[in-house]
């Protein structure tokens, strides 16, 4: 009996080495929990749509008259999972991508400035973060360090020492309003929080991708949920098994409407407010706002 067991387990591992070789991704216990819930949120959508257009042969017939109204709703489904892809797929913002993109432009300015003979001067700009990876920060403990040190040292009140705002984690100087993220192991800039369903850090860089993905989805939510209502009217009498299916797809719906619709009210707020999820929720515990008055921690700069 052990001699089996034995056996059983090497013929498993052998078979997951070799989808681990063929699917890289799948090695990894986050990456491939992450694509887990993907998938089964994408199977979750066509599930809903799919029974719907199985069950409902009246919206069928509708379909025929009016294939706008049943274009309109297709469009929209495609538009949920292809803004819920790109919203997963996006990056938050990295510190670690943003002293890269300073060190850059620096370089590139100081070779200019030799090239053309001019002194060089101190200009103040805007960073696009849009870089993807992961690396340690020491790496980047270079000779343009002090170029990034100063910028962030500028954005906090005089006094403030170095180390109240170098990661732990990271090593690196975090701008205000900055945080460590443990599940993604990189400092975010403006972070907001986590996501498990999309499995990557909300932030500066993609908070907005992030509303819109909500707010499409709860759009799709209740409009699949009208059209649950009217099939139930229309044929609750027909066929008992087809109407407790889908009478229990829509309680579970009911609930996702409701916690979306609390999200949405709940990111509008933020974003109408300039906030973000962990300013609101760790305000006390956060230097920088930690003396700012009642009436002035809606208009974080």
């Amino acid at each position: 009996m052990t001699m089996v067991v034995s056996m059983c387990r090497s013929f498993r591992d052998r078979a997951l080495d070799r989808c681990f070789h063929c699917f890289p991704c799948l090695a990894d216990p986050a990456r491939r929990s992450s694509l887990c819930l993907k998938v089964a949120l994408v199977t979750l959508h066509l599930l809903y749509v799919g029974i719907l257009f199985l069950f409902y042969s009246d919206l069928i017939e509708k379909t025929k008259k009016e294939p706008w109204y049943t274009a309109l709703y297709l469009l929209l489904f495609f538009a949920t999972l292809v803004q819920y892809f790109i919203t997963s797929g996006s990056s938050p913002g990295y510190v670690l991508d943003a002293m890269r993109a300073l060190n850059d432009t620096n370089l590139a300015y100081k070779k200019s400035s030799v090239a053309s003979k001019q002194p060089a001067s101190s200009k103040n700009g805007s960073l696009v973060i849009s870089v993807e990876g992961s690396q340690s920060g020491r790496n980047f403990q270079g000779s343009n360090t002090t170029s990034w040190s100063k910028l962030v040292m500028d954005m906090y009140p005089p006094g403030t020492s170095i180390r109240t705002c170098t990661c732990s984690y990271c090593n690196v100087e975090q701008p205000p309003r900055a945080k460590h993220c443990h599940d993604c192991d990189r400092c975010v800039l403006q972070f907001d929080h986590h996501c498990v369903w999309l499995g990557t850090c909300i932030g500066q860089g993609n908070h907005c991708k992030f509303w819109w993905y909500i707010c499409e989805e709860t759009a799709l939510c209740l409009w699949t949920g009208i059209l649950y209502i009217t099939y139930l009217k229309a044929n609750i009498s027909r066929a008992w098994w087809k109407d407790a299916i889908m009478i229990l797809l829509l309680i579970a719906l009911s609930i996702s409407i409701i916690f979306l619709l609390l999200l949405l009210i709940f990111h509008s707020y933020l974003v109408l407010t300039n906030q973000t999820t962990y300013e609101l929720v760790r305000r006390r515990r956060i230097p920088y706002l930690r003396n700012l008055k009642k009436s002035r921690g809606h208009t974080l700069a």
